[in-house]
């Protein structure tokens, strides 16, 4: 029966609706469930998720559905539910909070009990059993023990919950911005952290469990092209990267039959993934596959990029055009079932002469490699199986396409995994900057129009009365947005404008960026709050500069404002970014690798971009900008208007003259106006960079 106390059937969260019949007396976050905590004094216990979270569902199963445990929850707490992807604000805050209450690195299920007075946290943990195990007491227990502190030991809660404040404060507090002249000693710095925390084995940049890191692998190549630039080599930077993309690639963190990336591998071989697929990872790595075949041109980036596009548009684009969230890890209630095979299945599926070329690429020919089951994972180099069978490149790779659309087709009629269908518009934002980035690389416009469509779903859905909103669901479009969303959908629409110039999307970049700096910036340091300065206030303001799984907010805000200060010529654009780096100075100088974001801001500032506005016609044009597109060329902008365009008032002086011509900014330096093809195409094989130094 229905539990009428529990409050989360109206929210758009799927996450929430997924604990909407609970027997606990669940409440969102609000005030109704604050003011209720402190009308009956008891604690708040706040338990954060997500969706695809695996143990999020096995708490839930074990905890959340079990009478027993919910009377307990209900008689002693306030029991609020939040979805950590839509509210990163309080995220943010309490997995900061459980860090230093329990000196250990936080996660997911995150369950922490606050203050009913303060919502300042005096208990924190994350996963929490049914029964005694792993070291830990039952949830039960915990929650006995818990209600036990908070009566007796109120003195003590209070004395701790200011130490928490004080330390909460440290850490979100920075200083001015400093007078020392920026360098690039951080950059020289990170180099040398990466070659350090290298995998040379098997990629990437740590044991098991191994992550992606997209912003350590971005750095990387930013780092070689930038020797390049200087007319110096760093290949291994190049080899680092490429190497651990082809890792992940060919292994089982990939999905080889359906494309996209799983969340991260529970092995260090790239093997055996948590089976959720989040489109934040994705966003970034169809980017950096992207500019991978851009340098190098080989054929196993171009797959990857496109299967990873192919699938999003497929799976995860709804038909109004935003981008979905993620896809769930379990099927059947069993993590990975959806993905994994029985040996025999796919014997009878292919080709009996495909299928000992299948089996040996894939390791069918060994002992199961999951669960007793066999998840697709390439144990031999497609070429090595070549050569020993006698087949060409193209007989392999039809071979291969062949078995792949066959047990594809075959998968596609098993119960399939969950999907968190909100949008959210900060992953949005990286999603549609690398289908930009994809359409660029592989010729193909429809990339291109698959990102359009999510910027005009964010535009007519998450856009209202000239402010952002961070998610929709159900046409129901609901929160202040975040710095996060802000900056990363600037940074989109500068790579879009690249590709399709639009005088009303160029208006809105410079909306957001007003939004930034009058709501976000904090006028004492110059870097970014998380949350805007008319936000909810909770017990803290976050600012924070780090890499975590998604970029740095304040590394992408102060690349975007400076390109977009370059575009526009407008100055305060350009300060507001090196104030920001300014700020964050100190941590690029001691923990460099952690900030690879804010690194790629401040070589921006210290070397200075390339802005290029074509204006002509429409065809020549489209010839022009297409020489842009060759190659990786991370510090140039290129922006095509055409004659019949009447440009923004901060473009108007860049006239047509002749049938074309390129206006060239370096930096703030301006170049005499070019009108020859050859003369533009020289300019920019000098600031475009390819593997051996061989263009394509």
């Amino acid at each position: 029966m229905k539990n009428p106390n529990n409050k989360l059937s109206q929210q758009t969260s799927p996450y929430l609706l997924q604990h909407a019949d609970n027997p606990v007396n669940w409440y969102p976050w609000g005030q109704q469930a604050l003011d209720k905590a402190r009308a009956e004094n008891k604690p708040v216990l706040l338990s954060v998720g997500y969706s695809a979270c695996h143990w999020c569902h096995v708490m839930a199963h074990e905890s959340f559905e079990n009478e027993q445990t919910a009377a307990i929850m209900n008689e002693h707490f306030i029991n609020i539910k939040v979805d950590r992807e839509e509210r990163p604000d309080l995220d943010k805050i309490y997995q900061a909070s459980h860090s230093l209450l329990t000196s250990r690195s936080g996660g997911w299920p995150l369950t922490v009990f606050l203050s009913p007075d303060t919502q300042i946290p005096f208990f924190a943990g994350t996963y929490f059993p049914d029964r005694p195990a792993y070291g830990m007491p039952s949830f039960n227990e915990t929650l006995n023990r818990v209600h036990d502190i908070f009566l007796t030991r109120k003195d003590d809660i209070a004395q701790q919950d200011t130490s928490l404040m004080k330390m909460l404060g440290n850490t979100s507090s920075h200083s001015h911005p400093g007078t020392a002249p920026l360098n690039n000693l951080p950059l020289d710095l990170a180099r040398e952290q990466l070659e350090s925390e290298f995998d040379h084995i098997n990629g990437g940049f740590s044991s098991a469990p191994k992550f992606p890191h997209p912003p350590m692998l971005m750095r990387c190549i930013r780092h070689w092209a930038l020797m390049r630039a200087q007319q110096l080599d760093d290949e291994r930077m190049l080899e680092i990267a490429l190497f651990s993309l082809e890792k992940m690639a060919r292994g089982g963190a990939f999905d080889q039959l359906g494309g996209g990336f799983y969340r991260y591998s529970v092995d260090e071989y790239w093997m055996i993934p948590h089976f959720e697929k989040m489109l934040y990872d994705n966003g970034q790595l169809l980017t950096l596959y992207s500019h991978a075949y851009q340098i190098t041109g080989r054929p196993i980036f171009r797959h990857t990029a496109e299967q990873t596009a192919r699938w999003v548009i497929r799976e995860m684009q709804s038909t109004e055009g935003g981008y979905y969230s993620a896809l769930d890890a379990d099927s059947e209630g069993i993590e990975g079932r959806f993905y994994s095979w029985d040996n025999t299945e796919i014997e009878r599926l292919l080709d009996e002469k495909d299928y000992p070329v299948f089996a040996s690429i894939y390791g069918l020919d060994r002992t199961p490699n999951f669960e007793q089951a066999w998840h697709l994972h390439t144990f031999t180099h497609p070429d090595t199986v070549a050569a020993t069978l006698d087949l060409t490149t193209g007989e392999m790779e039809q071979c291969l396409s062949r078995c792949r659309t066959t047990l594809l087709a075959a998968r596609n009629k098993r119960m399939t995994p969950g999907r968190d269908d909100k949008v959210l518009c900060a992953w949005n934002g990286l999603m549609i900057h690398g289908m930009v980035i994809a359409g660029k690389a592989l010729g193909q416009p429809e990339l291109v129009d698959s990102a359009r469509s999510a910027l005009d779903f964010i535009h007519k859905k998450l856009w209202h009365n000239y402010r952002l909103l961070a998610t929709c669901k159900d046409n129901t479009a609901h929160l202040n947005a975040y710095l996060d969303d802000h900056a990363y959908l600037l940074s989109a629409l500068l790579e879009y404008l690249q590709l399709h110039w639009d005088n009303h999307y160029y208006a809105w970049a410079l909306e957001i960026a007003e939004i930034l700096i009058k709501h976000f910036q904090d006028e004492q340091t110059g870097a970014f709050y998380f949350t805007s300065n008319d936000h909810e206030q909770l017990i803290l303001r976050s600012m924070t500069f780090n890499d975590e799984a998604i970029p740095s907010g304040n590394g992408i805000a102060a690349q975007a404002l400076f390109r977009l200060g370059l575009l526009s010529g407008n100055g305060v654009y350009l300060a507001s970014s090196e104030n920001c780096i300014k700020t964050a100075y100190a941590h690029l100088q001691t923990h460099a690798l952690n900030h690879c974001s804010l690194l790629n801001a401040l070589e921006d500032l210290i070397n200075k971009p390339v802005t290029i506005i074509l204006r002509g016609e429409p065809q020549q044009l489209k010839e022009w900008q297409a020489s842009t597109h060759k190659g990786y060329a991370p510090a140039l902008m290129c922006f095509a208007i055409d004659s019949s365009t009447t440009p923004p008032d901060t473009l108007a002086h860049k006239q047509c003259k002749g049938d074309i011509c390129a206006y060239i900014c370096e930096g703030m330096q301006c170049l005499p106006v070019i009108t020859d093809k050859q003369a533009f195409d020289n300019y920019i094989n000098g600031h475009t960079y390819y593997e051996n130094n061989q263009p394509l």
